[in-house]
């Protein structure tokens, strides 16, 4: 245990990537135990083991639709739907930011593509309008981890598959109303610093023009119909939705005309790098678990977290602290892979349900990626804006603290996250 710890620390300090410091602190921890010629079998094998699962397939489906959908215009329709909702009201660019990472998010699944999506669309205009470059970058950042929540969500996927079978569709399900309050969180504390705000130059806002970005954005939004529609009917499984997913994208990127056959490339091999990326991280991550389970770590945890208190609400509070502490310096994947099997068998002790646990989880993986030194969207959306990150932390705190606040509805409301799988009878 102490090899692992030591040597993923240096490791992770030295600039190693992550991924690869996790396989190398893992191989490191073998050691003492096997002699190198089998440690690295078993490193092999664990890597083989942990990609012989059919439900992987989804991801880069996903990713690729996510890539499609960014280049062929589908985002761009999406966006102009959200900024002609609000109109000429004070900030309408922020609350239209909000809105436009929630309906990227709920058809990419990636928070870093709506940040990029969003942002760069929308960033001149609100130069252009007057609004605080800084504020809006906070805006963007905070918002688009909306996507991790609301389906189709890669890192949801990954949880349900390192948790052990829970199921896909139920997570899916469950993120929506978390991922609407998350949104919704930003919205309040716009709202609370209205007066400040600029108002937009938009002169010819009329519900004529409402329809008609409704309907330019339709079949877009079809697309969540269809395949969520899908998933929850039984029609198709989540791997076989991830493909629907793709080629409805494409088809409609094809008709859009805003891309040809010709940007396929890019777009693939950019889909497999993202996909080997992640990949790589699930095989590492998977070697890491064998020597946790191998060193009884997930026992030790547990024992050792039940030793400070049996009361579920105290445990569970333990546990949201000590992810929010790692979402500081850990991307959302080696969260979910390395803490999954650690925390899962406590809260299954404590009686919460997997799903449940697992949007609680998510969550916190939602707060980790908007905060430094390892926050993935805040820099995605830095570099979009163009907007130095010390201008942006001092804007993203009172988003941060009202995430905080939705986590703990969240955690300590499990309706939240249930109540819709339920009425659905997925549970």
């Amino acid at each position: 245990m102490s090899i692992l710890g030591i040597s993923f620390s240096l490791f992770l300090i030295s600039g190693i990537p992550i991924s690869g410091s996790i396989f190398l602190a893992s191989f490191l921890a073998l050691l003492p135990i096997y002699n190198p010629l089998m440690a690295a079998e078993i490193m092999a094998h664990s890597f083989i083991t942990a990609l012989d699962n059919f439900g992987f397939l989804a991801i880069p489906f996903f990713v690729l639709a996510g890539n499609i959908m960014n280049q062929g215009g589908i985002a761009k329709r999406l966006i102009h739907l959200a900024k002609v909702t609000f109109g000429p009201i004070p900030g309408a660019l922020f609350y239209c930011n909000v809105l436009a990472n929630l309906l990227f998010g709920a058809v990419s699944g990636s928070a870093a593509a709506a940040a990029a999506a969003v942002g760069s669309s929308m960033g001149d205009v609100q130069k252009k309008e007057g609004y605080d470059p800084a504020m809006a970058t906070a805006v963007n950042v905070a918002s688009c981890s909306s996507g991790l929540l609301v389906p189709p969500s890669n890192i949801l996927i990954l949880y349900a598959l390192v948790s052990g079978g829970t199921s896909i569709i139920s997570l899916f399900v469950a993120g929506y109303i978390p991922g609407i309050l998350l949104s919704l969180s930003a919205l309040l504390v716009i709202f609370a610093g209205r007066k400040n705000l600029p108002k937009s130059s938009a002169e010819s806002w009329s519900f004529k023009e409402l329809f008609k970005a409704f309907n330019a954005a339709l079949p877009s939004l079809l697309m969540i119909v269809v395949v969520m529609g899908g998933m929850v009917k039984g029609i198709f499984t989540p791997t076989e939705g991830s493909v629907v997913s793709a080629a409805y994208s494409l088809i409609l990127a094809l008709i859009y005309r805003e891309m040809n056959l010709s940007h396929l490339g890019k777009i693939f091999s950019d889909s497999v790098i993202t996909t080997s990326v992640i990949l790589f991280l699930v095989t590492a991550s998977s070697a890491m678990s064998w020597v946790f389970s191998i060193a009884e770590i997930p026992s030790f945890v547990s024992n050792g977290l039940l030793s400070i208190s049996e009361t579920p609400w105290v445990i569970l509070l333990i546990m949201n602290v000590l992810l929010l502490i790692v979402g500081t310096f850990m991307d959302m994947s080696p969260i979910v892979l390395i803490f999954t099997p650690i925390f899962l068998p406590v809260a299954i002790k404590l009686g919460l349900d997997p799903v449940h646990f697992g949007i609680i989880l998510i969550f916190n993986t939602c707060i980790g990626i908007i905060t430094p030194p390892v926050g993935n969207a805040l820099f995605v959306g830095c570099g979009v804006s163009g907007v130095p990150i010390v201008k942006v932390i001092p804007k993203i705190i009172p988003f941060f603290l009202a995430q905080l606040v939705v986590l703990g509805l969240i955690t300590y409301l499990p309706e939240l996250s249930l109540w819709l799988p339920r009425i659905m009878g997925l549970m």
